[in-house]
């Protein structure tokens, strides 16, 4: 209980940076003084640099069996950089150099802790049970911290609770002792990896969507006011929760290649319940998202270590974590682009959104063969 625990908060801690500094605060502070289409740009060539940094990184912690001794550098550097940003602001440009460096160390430490799943016995439970803490955290964060937190302390105290909670995962957490001496392109031409990948693809980019658009869905479509549309997220929160406890035991249960499939079902549903539901019954709608999501985050990652070779997972998890990114680009572009469209016919555009779980569908089944 000690590893799931420790490997729950460590996804909690992470969870508060990201609501708080990377999603709110200091995109808030930033394009205060800079453009926002260049923080834009850079903010998304950190992403790319991130990937490109942690491919040849995952290889040789795969080899040499330094997941957790990674995992450990980039957690520190990632809070590190977070208490520099209140000590820099007197110049913009280092404050920035240093929020760019924590977003790729960031990225670097997430990679290698997906990748000590592989050490825990119950991993679907693990997963499940750091999703249901990233929620807690998520809505705590949000709706507690918030407020309290004032400028320009706020980049320190939020970064060292980000390292208090990671602690437990620092100190209690097994470094797999796998090796593997395969190189990058022997995993790239496993045909049914990629497949996989793109699968996952299909499913985070309705999710992104959903995670950038709910809100001005729920106001354009419904017409829901500011605490009604809190009341709707709050209920998707609640979801999560629930969602990445459930799942996470079926992981462990039904094993992710037999779960992970009732995640294009989900989305399927959801996106029909956005065209068809009527506003009376809309609360239905937050549950039901918060349990597509925790579903997708919980499983994803066990499937990945349960379908392919354990030595290979910090590359593998590398990938993974690039198609977040790329979901997180063109699932937008997909939904403006569908909102032209429909000439900004919110129900018909979510209803369009369904062609990416079908289309995961068939590559999942694609990949099984």
């Amino acid at each position: 209980m000690k590893k799931l625990l420790s490997f729950a908060l460590y996804d909690a801690g992470e969870t508060i940076l990201g609501a708080l500094i990377f999603s709110t605060f200091y995109p808030l502070y930033i394009t205060q003084h800079i453009d926002p289409k260049l923080y834009s740009f850079l903010y998304g060539s950190a992403f790319l640099l991130s990937f490109l940094l942690a491919l040849p990184l995952a290889k040789v912690a795969d080899r040499k069996a330094l997941r957790k001794q990674f995992f450990a550098l980039f957690t520190f550097l990632t809070a590190l950089s977070g208490v520099l940003l209140s000590f820099s602001l007197s110049s913009v440009y280092a404050n920035l150099i240093f929020y760019l460096s924590m977003a790729v160390f960031h990225q670097q430490a997430m990679v290698f802790y997906n990748s000590l799943l592989v050490g825990l016995s119950q991993r679907g439970f693990a997963s499940g049970f750091g999703v249901a803490f990233g929620y807690l955290g998520s809505f705590v964060s949000l709706v507690f911290l918030a407020e309290w937190l004032k400028m320009p302390e706020l980049f320190y105290q939020v970064s060292l609770i980000f390292l208090l909670f990671s602690l437990p995962a620092l100190f209690n957490l097994p470094n797999p002792t796998s090796k593997s001496q395969a190189s990058i392109r022997q995993v790239l031409t496993k045909g049914r990896f990629l497949l996989l990948v793109l699968a996952v693809l299909s499913l985070t980019e309705v999710a992104n969507t959903l995670i950038a658009m709910m809100g001005v869905y729920l106001r354009e479509a419904f017409g829901l006011k500011q605490g009604e549309i809190y009341r709707v997220i709050g209920l998707s929160a609640l979801g999560g929760v629930l969602g990445g406890l459930v799942f996470g035991r079926l992981t462990d249960r039904w094993k992710a290649r037999r779960l992970f499939p009732l995640g294009f079902l989900l989305w399927i549903c959801f996106l029909l319940l956005l065209f068809f539901v009527p506003k009376d019954f809309v609360l239905v709608l937050g549950l039901l998202g918060g349990l597509c999501l925790s579903h997708l985050w919980t499983t994803s990652r066990v499937l990945l270590i349960e379908n392919f070779p354990e030595e290979d997972v910090s590359v593998r998890m590398s990938f993974l974590s690039l198609t977040e990114r790329i979901a997180s680009t063109t699932g937008l572009w997909v939904w403006s682009f569908f909102m032209l469209l429909t000439e900004n016919n919110y129900r018909l555009s979510a209803l369009f959104m369904v062609v990416f779980p079908l289309m995961g569908a068939l590559l999942y089944w694609f990949s099984r063969r």
